[in-house]
C-alpha cells in the first residue's frame, strides 16, 4: 500500500509531461482582420560603416564589377527579390557627423571626411544624396533620411529638405538643377537625429524634445510632397524618454524611433558561427525582449494617442556580434548563420503582429554589417539565412494582418524555458492566407493543428529554411548552405491543418 501513492504520483506526472508536451495550438482568425501590415516594417537600414555603402553597394561607375551608374547590379536585383519597401541613410551615428552639402556636385570636388564613429578611415564622399536616391529609384524603395541634429543645425537640414523636394526656384533648387537632377525626388521619411541619446548629442528627453519641436517647425512641406517625421525614440526600455517626447511634442510628430539590438554582453558579444546550445537558447530569449518593449513602448504612447496616429518606428534592430577574426573591428563584419534567421523570423513575426502601431523597421544593416541580408567579397555577392526571411516574409507586405492565437509548449534549457514558436499570418488581395511559423527549440520538431475560424482552406503550400547545425551558414565557397527548400509537412484537416515544423526551423505557408 505505501508504494501505491508514490505510483499514482508518477503516473499523473508522467500524465503532465504527455499533456505538457501536447499543448501546440494555433487559431487564425481569418475574419477579424482589423490593420494593414504595412510594407516598410520590412525596411533596411544602410549606414557609412565598413563595406555597407563602399564596395558593398557602390564601386563607382569606373568598376570591372558590373553596375549601373555606380550601384553594383547584382546587389541591387537580389534586393529587389526581396522588394525592399524603404532605405534608411547615411546613419546611424554617422548621420549626426555627416553635413549633406559635402556629398553633392562632382565627385572629384567633393571633400574628403574622416568616419570618426566606424574605424576612423577617411571617406570620399562619391556617395552623397544624388546617389542614395538613384539608389532607391533602382530598387524601387522609398529614401529614409537621417538628418544631422548632433552636429548640425535647423538651416542644414532645412535647406537639405528644400533641395531634395522643392520643384519651384530656389536657392536649394537651383543648386539641385546645377548638379544635374531638374525634377525634385519624393521622399516621406525623415529622421530628426539618430540616438541623441548617446552618439547624436547625449541629450535628455525633455531638452531633444524642444529641440525636435524647433527642427520639425522648419522641416516644410514643399508642393504635394508630404514629409513623414520621425522623431528620435528610445533605446531599449526608456519608457521615461518614449513618455517626455509623446508628452512634448507627440502631436508634432509622425512617427518616433525605437532601437533594440539582440546582444548578449556588450564587453563580449561572442562569435556569430561559434558557439553551443546556450549561445542560441540566449540569443533567441534576448531577441524575444522585442515583444515586451513594442508593448510597453505601445502603451505609453496609447495614453497620448489613443488613436495610433503616431507610428513607432523600429529603425534599428537585429544581432551584435564580435567581428569576424581578421576583420577590423570598426567595420561590424559579421556572419550570419540559422540562429539570425530565428532573429530574423521572431522579431518579423512579432511586428506583423503588432503592426496597429509598428509601421515601420529597419534591419541593421542591409550589407556586409552586423545582420547583413547580402556580403560581398570583391565581385561575389552572398545571401544570408536572414535574406532569405525576408525573401519567405515578402507577402506579408501591406496584406491585412490576421489576429492568431498561439499556445505552445516550451522549449527547455537548462532550467530555463522559452515558447517554442513564433507565429503571424495575413490576407493578401488575391484572398490567399500565409503564415509563417518559427520552431525555437534546436533539438525537437513540433506538431501543430492550426484552426483557421472564417476561411475554408482548400490547398496548402509552403517553403521550409532550417538546417541541421545550429550555426549553418553560407559561404563564399559554398553559397547554399541555408536555403529554402519545399515544405511538406503540413496536411488538411476539416478545421484546418496540422503542421509538423522541423526542429531550428523557418516554416511560410500559403493557404488557399
Amino acid at each position: 500500500m505505501k508504494g501505491k501513492p508514490i505510483l499514482v504520483l508518477l503516473l499523473v506526472m508522467a500524465c503532465a509531461t504527455l499533456w505538457a508536451a501536447d499543448q501546440n495550438r494555433v487559431i487564425i482568425n481569418a475574419d477579424q482582420g482589423q490593420h494593414r501590415i504595412s510594407r516598410h516594417i520590412y525596411g533596411h537600414f544602410s549606414e557609412h560603416l565598413g563595406h555597407c555603402i563602399y564596395g558593398g553597394i557602390w564601386v563607382g561607375e569606373d568598376s570591372p564589377i558590373p553596375n549601373v551608374r555606380g550601384m553594383r547590379r547584382d546587389v541591387v536585383e537580389a534586393l529587389k527579390r526581396i522588394k525592399v519597401p524603404n532605405l534608411r541613410w547615411p546613419g546611424g551615428c554617422f548621420a549626426d557627423t555627416y553635413h549633406w552639402k559635402d556629398g553633392i556636385g562632382p565627385r572629384e570636388k567633393r571633400p574628403t571626411i574622416v568616419n570618426v564613429h566606424w574605424g576612423g578611415v577617411t571617406e570620399n564622399n562619391h556617395f552623397g544624396t544624388h546617389e542614395f536616391m538613384d539608389l532607391c529609384e533602382q530598387l524601387g524603395a522609398e529614401p529614409y533620411i537621417c538628418g544631422n541634429v548632433g552636429s548640425g543645425t535647423v538651416q542644414e537640414m532645412s535647406e537639405w529638405v528644400e533641395y531634395v523636394t522643392f520643384g519651384g526656384r530656389s536657392p536649394m533648387a537651383d543648386l539641385r538643377r546645377a548638379n544635374g537632377r531638374e525634377d525634385p525626388w519624393k521622399i516621406s521619411f525623415w529622421g530628426v537625429g539618430n540616438e541623441v541619446w548617446g552618439c547624436g548629442g547625449n541629450m535628455r528627453p525633455a531638452y531633444y524634445a524642444d529641440i525636435y519641436r524647433q527642427y520639425r517647425s522648419y522641416l516644410r512641406n514643399y508642393g504635394d510632397n508630404r514629409l513623414f517625421r520621425v522623431a528620435c525614440g528610445a533605446n531599449e526600455g526608456n519608457y521615461e524618454w518614449t513618455e517626455v517626447l509623446m508628452r512634448e511634442a507627440g502631436s508634432l510628430m509622425e512617427g518616433l524611433s525605437l532601437h533594440f539590438y539582440t546582444v548578449l554582453d556588450w564587453g563580449n558579444k561572442g562569435s556569430a558561427t561559434v558557439f553551443d546550445e546556450s549561445g542560441w537558447f540566449n540569443i533567441l530569449k534576448k531577441t524575444l525582449q522585442m515583444e515586451t518593449l513594442v508593448t510597453r513602448h505601445s502603451a505609453v504612447m496609447d495614453k497620448y494617442d489613443p488613436q495610433k496616429r503616431v507610428a513607432l518606428v523600429v529603425d534599428e534592430w537585429g544581432t551584435w556580434y564580435d567581428v569576424e577574426p581578421g576583420t577590423n573591428p570598426g567595420f561590424l563584419y559579421q556572419q550570419n548563420t540559422l540562429r539570425d534567421a530565428l532573429v530574423a523570423g521572431i522579431n518579423l513575426n512579432i511586428f506583423n503582429n503588432h503592426s496597429a502601431r509598428v509601421r515601420v523597421a529597419n534591419i541593421a544593416q542591409m550589407i556586409n554589417v552586423l545582420q547583413a541580408v547580402i556580403l560581398t567579397r570583391d565581385d561575389k555577392i552572398l545571401l544570408t539565412p536572414t535574406y532569405h526571411v525576408f525573401d519567405l516574409y515578402k507577402v506579408h507586405q501591406d496584406a491585412l494582418m490576421l489576429p492568431v492565437f498561439v499556445e505552445s509548449d516550451r522549449y527547455m534549457y537548462q532550467g530555463d524555458s522559452l515558447p517554442a514558436l513564433s507565429v503571424s499570418a495575413s490576407r493578401d488581395g488575391a484572398g490567399r492566407i500565409h503564415v509563417t511559423l518559427c520552431n525555437l527549440d534546436p533539438n525537437a520538431d513540433r506538431t501543430v493543428p492550426v484552426e483557421v475560424r472564417g476561411a475554408r482552406v482548400k490547398k496548402v503550400t509552403g517553403q521550409v529554411l532550417t538546417a541541421a547545425a545550429m550555426n549553418a551558414h553560407n559561404t563564399f565557397e559554398h553559397p547554399d548552405a541555408v536555403k529554402p527548400a519545399p515544405f511538406n509537412g503540413a496536411r488538411l484537416t476539416s478545421e484546418g491543418l496540422v503542421v509538423t515544423l522541423p526542429s531550428k526551423s523557418v516554416v511560410a505557408l500559403e493557404l488557399e
